[in-house]
């Protein structure tokens, strides 16, 4: 993605370039550079308006900034060898030629910035690129799955993209509930801007900060137009954020829909070594917890409360508030303090 300041860095050249094309035509044809130079820039600045217009609708039919203008160019000399001037004297036909050089070239690299790969079969057929593989698909990143903590480690395992995008505004939420007054905001806070300098110093995350062109709507509004924009997917541990990226054909990755998905697989018969920590509801029960916190219920085993015992489940039972797993006393029981 073109930084926005590389964009409107090419769009104030553009500008100054038509002006001063208007300033030279004008010089040569009225002897005053005055109108011309107005009427370009006047003409740069309406280009400019209309690309401004068209950000959200972009062909993404280029590969480079250099093909787009190539192809610009292209256009631009089979409508100017029309033959539709013939009848116009050599300066207006050589001046409207210049013009429509200058326009298609820009468009076609403007709109080569704002594009991939993937779609060059819509204008080359039979040519295909290789598709990104999803370790360098970018992530928006929100408030939620920063302060978790659990991304850096994900990104180091190669199961996520190391790109990841931060918004301004999720970094000013951060720095704002890092100076709120109340104790566990501010500790969230801090802990989401630790997190953040630590991804930074990584050599495995590549870390940016987007500047946001608008700053209308909710946070979580700003998020999806974000992503829609970057042509990213959103990572996060709100759960409705997520169902509102997914209705907007925006791919939003849920790190609580993971860590469910790698629970482990328990099954009646399964035997394992579990750790008593408290009574269960019915008086001869104890209750353990597997490392994700699935509670597993044993019975007849009261007695044996703070001791590690070794198992065999017996059964499993979905419940509304989670998994909950059933299992009894191996026998002979090995338990160890």
């Amino acid at each position: 993605m073109t930084p926005l300041s590389t964009v409107n860095l090419l769009r104030s050249l553009f500008v100054t370039f038509c002006g001063a094309i208007g300033a030279l035509v004008s010089a040569e044809l009225l002897d005053n550079v005055v109108p011309g130079l107005l009427f370009g820039v006047l003409l740069g600045l309406v280009v400019v308006l209309i690309d401004r217009l068209l950000k959200g609708i972009s062909l993404r039919a280029f590969s480079s900034a250099t093909f787009g203008l190539l192809l610009g160019l292209i256009f631009a000399s089979l409508l100017s060898g029309s033959q539709v001037l013939r009848f116009q004297p050599e300066t207006t036909q050589w001046t409207v030629r210049l013009v429509v050089y200058v326009i298609f070239a820009y468009f076609g690299m403007m709109l080569a910035m704002r594009s991939n790969r993937d779609e060059f079969s819509l204008i080359i057929p039979y040519v295909r690129f290789t598709r990104e593989i999803l370790e360098h698909e970018p992530l928006v990143v929100d408030t939620s799955a920063i302060i978790d903590g659990r991304i850096a480690e994900l990104c180091s395992t190669g199961f996520l993209s190391r790109a990841l995008i931060v918004p301004r505004f999720v970094l000013t939420e951060l720095q704002m509930l890092a100076d709120s007054r109340e104790p566990v905001k501010r500790e969230r806070g801090r802990r989401g801007l630790d997190i953040l300098n630590h991804l930074q110093r990584s050599k495995e995350v590549e870390l940016t900060i987007h500047e946001s062109e608008s700053s209308e709507g909710s946070v979580d509004d700003r998020l999806v137009r974000a992503a829609k924009v970057l042509q990213a997917r959103l990572l996060t541990n709100d759960n409705s954020l997520c169902q509102v990226a997914r209705l907007q054909q925006v791919t939003a990755l849920n790190l609580n829909d993971l860590a469910r998905a790698l629970r482990p697989v328990v099954l009646a018969g399964n035997e394992m070594e579990l750790h008593l920590i408290k009574e269960g509801r019915d008086p001869h029960q104890a209750v353990g917890y597997l490392p994700d916190g699935t509670m597993i219920v044993i019975n007849h085993a009261r007695s044996l409360i703070g001791k590690t015992v070794k198992i065999v489940v017996s059964s499993t039972l979905q419940t509304a508030g989670g998994r909950l797993i059933f299992g009894e006393l191996k026998a002979p029981a090995v338990v160890s303090a």
